[in-house]
């Protein structure tokens, strides 16, 4: 089957950014206090209903991973492109990284306690989005949780210079009721939002969406 050409563009784009993008954001949590914010309350809900496998879907070079296992998750990361997760596994020795596709996780079915999807669906085709919210749904276990970070607005843009590179990267920005609504779509139910104002080189609002699929009832 052929690929997307904007997976192959994203693949191609973070192989060749790898290194220079972990370098630039490697502390980069460190300086947001809203966004470690959320990563703490969904790791709270996370080990509140058993801790299960949290899989980081985009992990990129492994820093949001990284501060899920700081905050007492067994989590992992996955990556489409074999440079972050070079990067990634070079960087965090002690955790598992594996190469692979939010569209096509190879992952059981309800196997996930969490999924965090840290920016990593901003390269996505807003009309692929609901293929994509479908899988997160299929792998996460009944009551299981979902944090997704994204670029909140209306519009997006097309990138030929990134982290001192040229790419080929398409960003969406998407409101955040829009967001909330596909994930609901999806059988995902929202929890929470946060949406901050930009900060340095951010050129919009940032969206961060708590959702969570909802537990078996039980039987009588």
């Amino acid at each position: 089957m052929t690929e997307p050409s904007h997976l192959h563009a994203t693949r191609t784009s973070y192989d060749t950014v790898a290194v220079d993008y972990a370098r630039l954001f490697g502390t980069e949590l460190g300086k947001r206090p809203l966004d470690r914010a959320m990563l703490a309350a969904f790791a709270e809900v996370v080990r509140a209903d058993g801790a299960g496998p949290v899989g980081d879907l985009g992990c990129g070079p492994g820093r949001v991973t990284a501060h899920l296992a700081s905050l007492g998750l067994d989590a992992f990361g996955i990556d489409l492109s074999p440079g972050m997760i070079e990067v990634a596994r070079r960087t965090y020795p002690g955790l598992r990284f594996d190469e692979g596709s939010m569209t096509a996780l190879e992952l059981k079915d309800g196997t996930l306690g969490g999924i965090v999807a840290w920016y990593s669906t901003v390269h996505t085709p807003p009309e692929e989005l609901p293929e994509v919210f479908a899988e997160f749904h299929r792998a996460l276990a009944p009551g299981g949780h979902l944090l997704i970070a994204f670029k909140a607005g209306d519009g997006g843009v097309h990138l030929e210079q990134a982290y001192g590179h040229a790419v080929s990267l398409d960003v969406f920005w998407l409101p955040v009721d829009r967001v909330a609504g596909l994930l609901g779509g999806a059988g995902l139910v929202e929890v929470a939002r946060l949406v901050r104002e930009p900060e340095e080189m951010e050129k919009t609002p940032q969206g961060f969406l708590l959702a969570r699929k909802p537990a078996l009832k039980p039987v009588r």
